[in-house]
């Protein structure tokens, strides 16, 4: 099978999504299959305004069509909603091309936290992005909820995975051992809309680690002193720094899934979040997973991040791994594969 992936989300970029496209590139490939990815290091590229770790492709039009057309695929999957995926809808609908796409982002929360405005004004342009997909690709049902509830039904599960190679309780190597505990720990892009002051401003003991880097590092650094700012961490640095803490704090209200979640829980450790979607579906409205199958407390979610903390470190950290271990990416790749949509054929001979 041949897949054009397109993304405008891709390495060096250091987040959720762009794991989860390599991670089910390279198994896809694994697999045997041809996989094409057509993202930003094959274009010309901008800085993207407020945010200049993200390149933006520009002219990108003509290119992508070529590499497009030579790669003649079986099934194209558009991933992003910037430059690249625009590009690659314009595309597909001038010649009559099935395709299917990903919601990754809530960039209708995204935009209201920079702009100020409602997030209702930006739905528009992304149900017009997503109206013309055979399917959209969902990482939870509340996401497909919500998706449905914007005018937008044609969802389908394509869930998250864990690596356990890196993510596990064996991973700890007392990096935080000088540090007062507990180590409550945040990782991710360091920017306005993960909230991460909520975080840095909640009044508990221990200390705070902020894994990560962003746009808005230095103004909190300069306004938090007290808490450790390690920058981005990878690979067994990364496992190390989850597994050596005594909870993951997750404070975004935006984030469809927040996979620095079942990784934390794989690693050992418990959640606290507020409850909002995302935790919801992976920490549970009462602590214990999903739809309480973890059977035991594996994190807390309370508006009141403090309360919040306080009780998930009263969490079952066996529950924890039980629970992080459920997240397969192997599941994943079948999942992906179930709600791809074979192009028409003729239609791309004719182009």
């Amino acid at each position: 099978m041949r897949i054009a992936l397109i993304t405008d989300a891709w390495a060096p970029q250091v987040n959720g999504v762009v794991r989860t496209l390599t991670t089910t590139t390279k198994i896809l490939r694994e697999r045997g299959m041809e996989v094409l990815t057509l993202t930003p290091d094959r274009f010309t590229t901008i800085p993207c305004p407020t945010y200049p770790d993200i390149r933006l492709a520009i002219g990108c039009g003509r290119s992508l069509a070529r590499q497009l057309a030579e790669f003649v695929p079986d099934a194209i999957h558009i991933a992003t909603e910037g430059p690249l995926g625009w590009a690659a809808r314009s595309w597909c609908l001038k010649r009559g091309l099935r395709f299917t796409t990903s919601f990754h982002t809530r960039f209708p929360d995204y935009l209201a936290v920079r702009t100020g405005l409602p997030a209702r004004c930006f739905w528009p342009a992304l149900r017009r992005f997503h109206g013309a997909a055979e399917a959209i690709f969902a990482a939870t049902g509340t996401l497909q909820r919500e998706l449905q509830a914007h005018g937008l039904p044609q969802t389908h599960r394509w869930s998250r995975g864990v690596d356990l190679s890196l993510f596990s309780p064996d991973a700890a190597d007392g990096r935080f051992v000088h540090l007062p505990r507990p180590i409550l720990l945040h990782v991710g892009r360091v920017a306005a809309e993960k909230n991460i002051g909520a975080f840095l401003s909640v009044p508990v003991s221990g200390t705070r680690v902020v894994v990560g880097d962003g746009p808005a590092r230095a103004r909190l650094e300069r306004s938090y002193p007290d808490a450790v700012f390690t920058g981005a961490l990878h690979g067994v640095e990364l496992g190390a720094a989850y597994a050596s803490a005594d909870c993951l704090v997750f404070p975004s209200l935006t984030d469809t899934f927040g996979m620095v979640m079942v990784e934390a829980l794989a690693s050992g450790i418990p959640v606290a979040a507020c409850p909002v979607p995302g935790p919801l579906d992976v920490v549970g409205a009462d602590g214990l997973g999903p739809d309480g199958r973890a059977g035991a407390r594996i994190g807390a979610l309370d508006a009141d991040l403090g309360a919040a903390i306080r009780m998930a470190l009263t969490a079952d950290r066996e529950a924890c791994v039980a629970e992080g271990r459920r997240y397969d990416w192997q599941n994943c790749t079948d999942q992906f594969l179930s709600g791809l949509r074979p192009l028409n054929a003729d239609n791309l001979l004719a182009a």
